[in-house]
């Protein structure tokens, strides 16, 4: 048999890299495929579930509609440059993440992308004991203003079923009320919702949708909350601590919880009120927290901020691949900062000696 020549090694070479890179794409694409018919590690230990969740096909690029000659009227919009745009804040994190801020994408273009993959989004909302007066209102601005055009279905868990608001919704646009127990302390609430979201996707809505946000109760949408929140895991920051350094985050401090973070590690601060992403990352994230959560518990020890506390310590290790800024999630008793365009979603003016204890 001949030598191989030098140029025929080079191919040779170059097409074994070329597949050895291949692979690697295509495994780390399929990270998130998450059987629970077997056990699965989280932080700390195992779990097991009867469910299963099935990746869908993955898509590798966004499509915008066929520009045609009888319809590229309706997507025309201003030339995007990568030399203009927003000065006053940081629109990209460390990791590479994009920092969602008003004035950083075109919701026209981004409505035409998403509705033609005739998305499903579900959205989660508390209402249990004396949180049951925000309820009206969050679901009549959410009407208003949240994934406006595309199929959403709003899950409320209650205690009082019965005394859920009749709020009329437009076609593909739904309210599915269900029942849970009573409390008098709000934390057990917000300890029980990562239970809770974790067994929503496994039961329900694995078939049915693609992307689930979780949101508080005693908030209300101002403006548009729509397809420019997308992503795998998706994190609010809380428009409390962003001009804060780390060591100032309200982050649980105590090295015997699975929710500690140390004063010197941490990227933002995230809400507790506000998150989501595809199903898969949600499910995930709501396990582990949940799992952690339950196994501190059995040590006596409750995080500082109960969920919030747990899903801080989560997206400091599994890092969001895209942030909301504060317009997201911002304080109705604050005045509106300087970077702040926009109002998106805010929680409301409350006083918290009438709605605690939560009975």
């Amino acid at each position: 048999m001949h030598a191989l020549n030098g140029k025929t090694v080079t191919v040779i070479l170059l097409t074994a890299l070329m597949l050895g890179v291949l692979y690697c794409y295509i495994s780390q694409t399929f990270r998130f495929v998450v059987s629970f018919q077997e056990e699965q590690e989280t932080d700390d230990s195992s779990f097991r579930s009867s469910a299963s969740v099935v990746l869908k096909t993955h898509v590798f690029h966004l499509v915008a509609p066929d520009q045609n000659m009888w319809d590229y009227r309706h997507l025309q919009y201003k030339q995007p440059s990568i030399v203009e745009g927003r000065t006053d804040v940081v629109t990209v994190t460390p990791w590479l993440a994009p920092v969602v801020w008003e004035g950083t994408f075109n919701p026209v273009l981004l409505d035409s992308i998403y509705q033609q993959q005739n998305i499903s989004v579900a959205a989660t909302v508390f209402a249990v004991g004396k949180y049951i007066m925000f309820l009206k209102n969050f679901l009549e601005t959410a009407e208003q203003h949240f994934f406006v055009g595309f199929r959403v279905h709003i899950y409320v868990f209650t205690d009082q079923p019965n005394e859920v608001p009749q709020v009329k919704m437009a076609d593909g646009r739904k309210v599915m009320v269900r029942s849970v127990p009573s409390s008098n302390r709000w934390q057990e609430i917000s300890a029980r919702r990562m239970e809770l979201i974790q067994t929503l996707i496994e039961e329900e809505l694995l078939k049915t949708t693609d992307y689930i946000f979780c949101l508080d109760v005693d908030s209300k949408f101002h403006g548009r909350w729509g397809a420019e929140s997308l992503g795998g895991l998706v994190a609010v920051i809380h428009p409390g601590y962003y001009w804060d350094s780390r060591s100032k985050f309200p982050y649980e401090r105590r090295p015997q919880s699975r929710a500690y973070v140390a004063p010197e590690e941490g990227d933002f601060y995230y809400c507790g009120g506000a998150f989501g992403g595809s199903l898969q990352e949600v499910h995930l994230l709501a396990k582990t927290c949940r799992l952690n959560f339950e196994n501190d518990a059995v040590e006596g020890i409750e995080a500082a901020w109960q969920e919030e506390s747990h899903l801080n310590r989560y997206m400091w290790i599994n890092k969001p691949s895209k942030v909301l800024s504060p317009e997201y999630l911002w304080q109705d008793f604050k005045s509106r900062n300087r970077e702040i365009h926009i109002i998106r979603f805010s929680g409301v003016v409350k006083n918290y000696a009438d709605i605690r204890p939560n009975v």
